[in-house]
């Protein structure tokens, strides 16, 4: 996630040391906190919205709702079974697509006039 070096690091604490001098273990804390309490949101919200969108949900995952998820979910996935040639999950699926007859040489296709 942070691509962070030992010698950045280094610099980030001489840095902290100067700039907060001996209050550095208060603001760390403060922010250990703060962290913590925003933790506590983020949880109580998700909780919040899983009681409100109620059982038919039960399986959601906000992190779905993630553009990158969401298209790697849905398009590169294989859950459908669609990817494996099956139109459906099941065995014997109750509509399969006829295939169109050849047309012999010259014939036109049939052509609806209400349909367009």
């Amino acid at each position: 996630m942070f691509d962070v070096g030992l010698g950045e690091m280094a610099v980030l604490v001489v840095l902290a040391l100067v700039i907060f001098g001996d209050k550095l273990p208060q603001v760390a804390g403060q922010a250990g906190r703060m962290l913590r309490q925003f933790r506590q949101m983020a949880n109580s919200a998700k909780a919040d919205l899983e009681a409100g969108l109620g059982p038919e949900f039960k399986d959601f995952d906000i992190a779905d709702l993630n553009p990158k998820t969401f298209v790697r979910k849905h398009l590169f996935e294989d859950d459908d079974g669609f990817l494996n040639g099956k139109l459906f999950d099941d065995d014997e699926p109750s509509y399969v697509p006829s295939s169109p007859a050849a047309l012999d040489y010259g014939e036109r296709p049939p052509f609806d006039n209400e349909a367009t």
